[in-house]
């Protein structure tokens, strides 16, 4: 299954994909994110969207970010070891983790801003984890039981933020640079750990990053065990599982988004987002 928030009638609506439409379920003013705080079962959402009683095509919805704000957005940084070869980092031996504010979230479509008089706006192509049963010291061997489903992600930065000091949380929490969706896919419709799908991120059209889920250093059960040792993950939060090689930053010359840019990310059997860069 395949799930989004759209705005309909000037208010947020969770909705399903069936085929070329969507069909709106839970109540108006409502997310993705409040049926899985409400504890929705995927046997009840399967009853929901056979309940539903409106669909709206896909062509002109405005889509919002699947869950509007999360309590936490977790991000992975050199999770892919030719990424951090092109970083000139040490590899880390457990998984280097940083938050994203929910400013700092945006959603399929919309319009990424560089910040004025800045020309180091970088992108990143990653699939995004969404957490479905909460908890606390989850152990590996389960872990993927708490997952709800996969999205698409660009944990777009602004590099001369993030390297003015050793934590790179201002780089990475620029209004509306961490775009996520359009749809989340169930676990159950992708290999254990959403593993083994492939990832292309295209700037105006043009291939710059091509890489493989597999190829993360760190699985998605190793960073839900390694987040919930300190954190107690909740139905809603997000996880950035980290971008392969290819960034902007790592090129000669380097490679930024400029004003007018078009950056797409695809990951096999999840979706395609899809955003455009402006100034100020």
């Amino acid at each position: 299954m395949k799930l989004a928030t759209v705005l309909v009638d000037g208010e947020p609506q969770a909705a399903a994909l069936v085929g070329q439409a969507l069909a709106l379920i839970g109540p108006a003013g409502g997310d993705v994110g409040a049926l899985l705080r409400a504890g929705t079962t995927p046997a009840q959402l399967q009853a929901m969207v056979v309940a539903a009683d409106r669909r709206i095509s896909t062509d002109s919805v405005r889509w919002l970010a699947p869950v509007l704000r999360p309590g936490k957005a977790v991000c992975v940084g050199l999770n892919y070891a030719d990424h951090t070869r092109e970083s000139r980092m040490q590899q880390p031996r457990h998984p280097t983790l940083f938050l994203r504010s929910a400013t700092s979230l945006a959603a399929q479509g919309d319009v990424v801003h560089r910040p004025a008089g800045d020309d180091s706006l970088d992108f990143e192509g990653e699939m995004v984890v969404v957490v479905g049963e909460g908890g606390r010291a989850i152990a590996r061997e389960q872990a993927l039981r708490h997952v709800f489903g996969y999205a698409v992600g660009n944990d777009i930065s602004v590099r001369e933020f993030q390297f003015r000091s050793p934590q790179w949380a201002l780089g990475k929490n620029v209004d509306g640079t961490g775009p996520w969706g359009p749809c989340v896919v169930t676990a159950d419709e992708l290999p254990p750990g959403g593993a083994g799908l492939a990832l292309h991120t295209r700037l105006n059209g043009q291939t710059v990053q091509s890489a493989n889920t597999r190829d993360m250093l760190f699985d998605v059960a190793t960073i839900i065990a390694a987040v919930s040792q300190a954190m107690t993950l909740e139905p809603g939060d997000i996880l950035f599982s980290g971008t392969p090689a290819g960034v902007g930053m790592g090129r000669t010359p380097k490679l930024y988004m400029q004003p007018g840019d078009v950056i797409e990310v695809e990951i096999e059997r999840i979706g395609l987002l899809r955003n455009t860069v402006a100034g100020v």
